[in-house]
């Protein structure tokens, strides 16, 4: 699917589970919902994306998403850590971050909300289900969702 500029709408999804990125990924296809997914596996890296810095200083293999997926319990730097910088960096902050996560605590619901998640979405326990969750990202933030230009 385009946005509503007419371009391929870019998803992000830092995830350190390998199944999970790859499942995430055939249920998009599944789904139908036509855009590029790009992954990361942990905050550090999602940080280096989104600032284009090491090996994804090439905008052309790394643009710049127009959402986040991101899972909360990640090696090196969490979910809570990176989303907290992303909303705290003023060229970062209007992208919207969707928690995507195995974690259904109160606490942790509480806490992605206060930190500036546009959304909080405990993972689905099976295929069918992901497939369903990405038909419904896909159609609310790509199709309804009107996002400001980069």
């Amino acid at each position: 699917m385009l946005n509503s500029t007419g371009k391929p709408f870019t998803i992000l999804m830092a995830d350190d589970d390998e199944d999970d990125r790859l499942l995430t990924q055939d249920a998009l296809q599944e789904s139908r919902v036509r855009n590029n997914l790009y992954c990361v596996e942990d905050g550090v890296e999602l940080l280096e994306y989104l600032k284009r810095e090491g090996k994804y200083a090439d905008p052309e293999k790394s643009p710049r998403p127009g959402l986040i997926l991101l899972d909360l319990n990640m090696p090196r730097k969490d979910g809570r850590e990176a989303l907290k910088e992303i909303k705290a960096d003023e060229e970062l902050r209007n992208i919207p971050v969707v928690i995507l996560t195995t974690s259904g605590q109160e606490e942790d619901k509480v806490k992605g909300y206060n930190l500036g998640a546009a959304s909080y979405i405990t993972k689905p326990v099976n295929f069918e289900g992901l497939v369903e969750l990405m038909k419904a990202l896909g159609k609310y933030w790509i199709e309804f969702v009107e996002l400001p230009n980069e």
